[in-house]
């Protein structure tokens, strides 16, 4: 497969630093530096919101791990995944701090004492951080998610505090941008392009081979991602991805690049997860992640995450001298990263890197020995001893292999019911089953759902041993959903049917 050679791509929203220089700026320890936009919050407001901002301890003072560090965790949402760093925090007795995307009009609505930003504007968001916590004292940051990143490292820089450089961290907003970066640094790239939503990208079709893959820009989770064999294919995709683009649920995230659509060449071969964490621009690999569901299209729903990796030891080799090389070609010196890899007989081909931990429960399938524990410890407790620089985050992966299904959603509408729940626990192997999606919510089936039924867990002697347990008790479970009633959108007057 042919390499990108496109040199005169032009890039929307490319940060203006080099990238040369950006990783040099990475290199140097971050100190306090200037805001250079205007913040929308009132003098009033900044004061009011340090008045009433009030740290929650976990536990008694004298009890904490130490009682003069704190987390700033910066996410989009609160749910089953912040509660999993909730008890991270209350084990080791280190009082946690939302950043969270929500109105910042109301006084504390949720009674959790976040701080409230909007993650589209991560400077402002930044700010709003600093001004709230302005001396103080020492804290560490995490970022769940790729919008909440952004902000971390911009008030990780202002703070003084280790974190990758924001310039490297917008870099990873951007599929297109990090695609330019990946050829720059000569890693293997497939050709592509970006094109506009609109009108229809017909001419594009000209000198270009199939098969193809069509992807929204900023978009996560495999949400948009469509494979194209032909012309017909392509045009229905390029329509679909538009209408998802101008939906309500995604217009209302403010996400930059909304109106264009990233075109590359489909890469055959494996796929594989690589969850990492940086130390002052030295990677660690934490977990190489099969995918042993061949993702081939057309439509790239993620299902199964086990560890240890089965491919050979020299791939596996490659593959983390890619996540190395990648990483360091965008910048980014220091946190949790997940990235994502295509393999073949040809190279190893880096798709995404994100500057954040793996998503939704799947953290739960990593546990970590701890010397002198009597029992593993999560991931979530080793990005916060990490991020706070305590003992132990080094630790390293238990023995046992382990794996995750991220339960696929079979087809759109509104989940009624959800039965074999004990069956499917009764298989050997399996830790824990967590559904995830309410009863009588809509749900959406991929290319334009990003959420999944729940999450089930295994653990076994053997990846072999976890895979058939995951598929075993999977097909214990069964989901009745019924077809969604179109709802007219209240600002927009469109008519909406859960992605029918």
């Amino acid at each position: 497969m042919a390499r990108s050679t496109d040199q005169n791509i032009a890039i929307p929203g490319a940060c203006s630093v080099s990238q040369r220089t950006l990783v040099l700026l990475c290199r140097a320890d971050p100190r306090p530096v200037g805001f250079h936009r205007r913040s929308k919050a009132t003098g009033e407001q900044s004061r009011r919101r340090r008045r009433r901002l009030c740290l929650i301890p976990t536990r008694d003072a004298s009890q904490m791990t130490n009682p003069f560090k704190r987390l700033l965790l910066f996410t989009a949402k609160l749910g089953y995944q912040t509660r999993s760093f909730e008890d991270a925090a209350h084990k080791l007795g280190v009082p946690l701090l939302y950043v969270t995307d929500r109105c910042h009009q109301l006084e504390d609505p949720w009674g959790d004492q976040a701080i409230a930003v909007h993650f589209e504007t991560p400077e402002v968001a930044a700010h709003t951080v600093m001004e709230a916590l302005r001396g103080q004292g020492d804290s560490g940051i995490l970022a769940l998610g790729d919008r909440p990143a952004a902000a971390a490292a911009y008030a990780a820089r202002g703070l003084g505090i280790r974190y990758s450089h924001p310039a490297a961290v917008e870099a990873c907003r951007s599929k297109l941008r990090m695609k330019g970066i990946f050829r720059d640094a000569g890693l293997c790239v497939p050709w592509f392009r970006h094109l506009p939503i609109d009108p229809p990208p017909e001419p594009v079709l000209l000198g270009i081979s199939y098969p193809y893959v069509l992807k929204p820009l900023c978009l996560s989770a495999s949400q948009g991602v469509v494979r194209a064999n032909n012309r017909e294919e392509f045009l229905a995709a390029a329509a679909r991805i538009r209408r998802l683009l101008k939906s309500p649920e995604i217009l209302a995230t403010r996400e930059a690049h909304l109106d264009h659509l990233l075109v590359e060449g489909y890469i055959p071969g494996r796929e594989v997860a690589v969850e990492g964490l940086l130390t002052d621009g030295t990677l660690s690999i934490l977990a190489i992640f099969d995918k042993p569901d061949p993702l081939e299209g057309p439509y790239f729903e993620e299902t199964i995450y086990i560890t240890p990796s089965r491919l050979p030891e020299s791939m596996q080799r490659a593959i983390e001298r890619c996540a190395r090389d990648a990483a360091r070609a965008l910048g980014l010196s220091h946190g949790p990263i997940h990235a994502e890899f295509r393999v073949n007989e040809d190279a190893v081909w880096p798709l995404e890197v994100a500057p954040r931990p793996i998503g939704g429960l799947c953290a739960r399938a990593l546990r970590f020995c701890l010397d002198g524990a009597s029992d593993p410890i999560g991931l979530e407790e080793l990005l916060f001893r990490h991020a706070l620089e305590l003992p132990g985050w080094n630790s390293p992966r238990e023995r046992m292999a382990s794996g995750v299904m991220m339960i696929p959603v079979p087809k759109s509408g509104i989940l009624e019911s959800v039965s074999g729940e004990g069956a499917a626990c009764s298989i050997p192997g399996i830790t824990e089953l967590s559904i995830t999606a309410r009863l009588h919510d809509a749900i959406v089936a991929w290319p334009e759902g990003a959420s999944y039924l729940g999450f089930l867990f295994a653990r076994g002697s053997t990846p072999e041993k976890v895979e058939r347990a995951l598929r075993e008790a999977h097909e214990k479970l069964s989901f009745t959903i019924t077809p969604g009633l179109p709802v007219e959108h209240p600002a927009t007057h469109r008519m909406t049917n859960h992605g029918n």
